[in-house]
């Protein structure tokens, strides 16, 4: 599979250079840095994007400024790509309306767009949390999705300590924060592993939007580490100890009854 990632800054940097760490051999993997600031409107399109674009199966856009979806149908029709993962970790990125317009311009092309809100939500057939859980059905997402988007941990315990020994990546989250909690996690108690997730994911640190996002009425980052937490305490479950707390006068009445 031939991906192109169109980049500006950090955020998009990170997720290219864990996708070419981990990717898969056959995979081939190439980066666009495209430009970082665009006018209000742009007539042109094409006249942003370079004379070289090598050709593409699959485009990421990992832009940090709207500009950058006007300019992905222009990059579709130049690298021959049929696929598009369009990520929303910052709404002012992304917003919701672009977004819309964005899978519908692909769309009338024949090209499938999903745009994950956050981008750790993708899985091989669908994509977003809670009630906006979205289908979609395209090989060449479902064949990146296999490795990177929604994390999938495989946690081993040990029975006797309650302690974690090793922590197997399925699937990594595209910026690689789900390899960095796994590896933190070793040795850590079955009853705090739900916890440390949480910081490790915060301290990783995520790149996701820190302002509250009307549709969760929380923030992106906080989503994102939910998802990442709630794998997590899944695995860890059966070895947790559970501490029942009795109200203090509850219990001198239940004593006095025995």
């Amino acid at each position: 599979m031939r991906i192109l990632a169109i980049i500006t800054g950090e955020y998009g940097q990170r997720h290219g250079e864990n996708i070419r760490a981990h990717a898969p051999a056959h995979w081939e993997i190439h980066v666009w840095k495209a430009p970082a600031n665009y006018p209000p409107i742009i007539d042109y399109p094409e006249d942003y994007l370079p004379p070289d674009l090598p050709p593409a199966d699959l485009v990421l856009a990992f832009g940090e400024h709207p500009g950058v979806a006007e300019l992905v149908p222009e990059v579709v029709k130049a690298t021959g790509a049929r696929a598009v993962i369009a990520p929303v970790d910052r709404e002012e990125w992304l917003p919701r309306g672009l977004a819309r317009q964005l899978r519908g311009w692909l769309a009338e092309m024949g090209v499938t767009c999903v745009t994950p809100k956050p981008l750790c939500s993708l899985t091989e057939t669908s994509y977003n949390v809670r009630r906006y859980r979205t289908e979609y059905d395209n090989p060449l997402i479902a064949e990146f999705a296999r490795y990177f988007g929604q994390p999938e941990l495989r946690v081993t315990v040990d029975p006797e300590t309650r302690r974690i020994t090793d922590v197997e990546v399925i699937r990594d989250t595209v910026c690689g924060c789900a390899r960095f909690v796994a590896q933190g996690l070793i040795g850590v108690s079955a009853d705090e592993a739900e916890f440390e997730a949480g910081m490790l994911h915060h301290h990783y640190p995520c790149l996701a939007g820190m302002a509250k996002d009307p549709d969760f009425n929380d923030t992106l980052m906080h989503v994102s580490g939910h998802i990442l937490k709630e794998q997590v305490a899944e695995q860890v479950k059966p070895y947790r100890k559970e501490v029942y707390i009795i109200p203090e006068g509850f219990r001198s009445q239940r004593q006095g009854r025995e």
